[in-house]
């Protein structure tokens, strides 16, 4: 038996009963993560289109209010979803080399505490 780390736990592309994070624990090659990765290849997929709608709306100059608000609500679900992805996939890379100087741990409140570095706030 060879023991080796951990493997990371991954973030689903879904969330579980009251909006909270699923989290599958595995190598990555089982049924649920196949689900997992065409799930995040059709919410990038309808990401990009929606750009494109996006990108015409715009530029016709010609819209309602209403459509904007549409289109205000489908790119502020779109864009939940692409960073959703984008955390789930750094969480699963490999840490890099180094003294590890810069590891940061959060708690499921998303509360840091960092090695004696200042924390980072937002504007």
């Amino acid at each position: 038996m060879t023991s080796g780390p951990p493997e990371p736990a991954r973030l689903l592309p879904w969330t579980g009963t009251g909006g909270k994070p699923c989290y599958l624990i595995g190598d990555g090659t089982g049924f649920l993560s196949r689900i997992a990765d065409d799930t995040e290849l059709a919410q990038l997929d309808i990401a990009s289109e929606l750009l494109d709608h996006a990108t015409r709306i715009l530029v016709a100059r010609a819209w309602t209010s209403g459509e904007i608000h549409l289109l205000a609500l489908q790119l502020t679900e779109t864009l939940r979803e692409v960073k959703r992805i984008a955390e789930s996939r750094g969480g699963r890379l490999p840490s890099p080399a180094g003294d590890g100087a810069d590891e940061t741990c959060a708690d499921q409140n998303g509360t840091a505490e960092t090695d004696g570095a200042p924390p980072l706030t937002r504007p």
